[in-house]
């Protein structure tokens, strides 16, 4: 680490650049034992100010060669195009770098597409993040089209990138034939079109893709009519774990046709419909899947969907007989106090931990209630915490995942 501050401070002489305390003070102490380099700019822990693309000059002069190094924490910077030139350069030389966050950086169109190029003969990056990056349609079609060409990348996450119906499209035609990428986020595109086009193509994408495990279509303004031709190809895959449907217009009708799916397609192990409007009818419905002896589903994720007694009673029933589902996340329904009952027993007998579920208990005047816990299939995704990251237990989709892939490997 010491070699490693000496060559920084001797490029930053070089291009007559002075040094970022924050770069020194990380290359001092902060390299995690798994190789990470966390440059974040959210930290109010850290001494300096956040990056800029002459940080990148000098950064991607001095992690160049550096074998330790396995992956760049570069969240909430300040990096933009002419920044992103040098992180190209760094993903290109590097024959170590395996994972790059850039999320919520000042990258546009033409920063992604010099990324894209770098990516093109690229042997070693497996995780791109480029979240919150306004890098539009323009940008999302030369990572696109990168994909057609890279077969390394296994992760890709550009959600919240204004991304257009065309981009969109373009990586479900992509991932017909691209046998790397795993995890895939798409999440809230710019979306103008009431004939849910996206979505055919995904489900397109679906009944052919044999490799994806992870796909994310929050806020894409879906119907049921949507998840009625999304459940057709799921019916068929045999490879997809995790599917995020949050923020969506599902109600108990999309439910019903998700629950056909969970019965009749054992891969699926994770579910998210925060933020949609299931109600009672179709947690019910779900519910009804998950009492049978084959479910595999192991998350769920319900919240803010107008649950009312019924539907919730019916969950907690569901957990009681079937031990497989494990996290269930039910926060912004309707808690009266016999589902708040029903769960309290629930977590207080271990059968669902208290780090697997958003609500915790507690009692007055002898009266049971459920207070909000900070838990989640994503917690800790566009913040950075002092006791917890992205990659620990309490991202339970992550942990179970991760988790799983241990044992397949075993």
């Amino acid at each position: 680490m010491e070699d490693l501050q000496n060559r920084y401070l001797s490029i930053c002489a070089e291009v007559q650049q002075p040094p970022n305390m924050c770069v020194l003070e990380v290359l001092e102490d902060n390299i995690s034992s798994d190789g990470s380099l966390k440059l974040t700019g959210n930290d109010h822990l850290k001494h300096g100010d956040r990056l800029t693309d002459d940080d990148m000059v000098v950064l991607s002069k001095t992690l160049v060669g550096i074998s330790t190094i396995k992956g760049v924490d570069l969240r909430y910077n300040n990096i933009t195009d002419q920044g992103a030139v040098y992180v190209a350069h760094l993903i290109q030389e590097s024959e170590s770098l395996q994972s790059l966050d850039l999320m919520c950086n000042n990258i546009e169109a033409d920063g992604a597409e010099v990324i894209a190029k770098s990516l093109h003969k690229n042997k070693n990056l497996k995780m791109l993040r480029m979240t919150g990056n306004k890098i539009g349609n323009k940008g999302a079609m030369h990572l696109a089209a990168m994909l057609q060409i890279n077969t390394t990348l296994e992760e890709i996450d550009i959600s919240d990138c204004d991304l257009a119906t065309q981009s969109v499209i373009a990586f479900a035609i992509v991932l017909k034939n691209n046998r790397r990428i795993r995890a895939i986020n798409l999440s809230r595109p710019l979306l103008f079109s009431l004939q849910e086009e996206t979505i055919i193509h995904m489900a397109q994408m679906l009944v052919v893709n044999k490799t994806l495990k992870e796909l994310h279509l929050g806020k894409h303004d879906m119907t049921d009519t949507g998840v009625e031709r999304l459940c057709e190809a799921l019916k068929l895959n045999i490879s997809l774990r995790y599917l995020d449907l949050r923020c969506n217009r599902i109600t108990r009708d999309g439910a019903k046709c998700l629950s056909e799916v969970l019965k009749h397609n054992p891969s699926l192990e994770i579910l998210d419909l925060s933020s949609n409007r299931i109600e009672d009818d179709g947690a019910v419905y779900l519910s009804e899947v998950i009492k049978l002896p084959n479910s595999k589903l192991k998350a769920l994720s319900v919240t803010s969907n107008n649950i009312g007694k019924q539907g919730l009673m019916s969950f907690n029933e569901a957990m009681e007989v079937n031990s497989c589902l494990t996290h269930i996340y039910f926060w912004g329904n309707k808690l009266e106090e016999p589902v708040c009952v029903a769960f309290s027993r629930v977590i207080r007998s271990g059968r669902l931990l208290a780090e697997h579920t958003d609500v915790s208990p507690y009692e007055v005047d002898g009266h049971v209630f459920l207070a909000e816990a900070s838990h989640g299939l994503r917690r800790h995704y566009y913040w950075t915490s002092r006791y917890g990251e992205d990659g620990d237990s309490s991202n339970s989709a992550l942990a179970l995942m991760t988790a799983d892939s241990l044992a397949l490997q075993v």
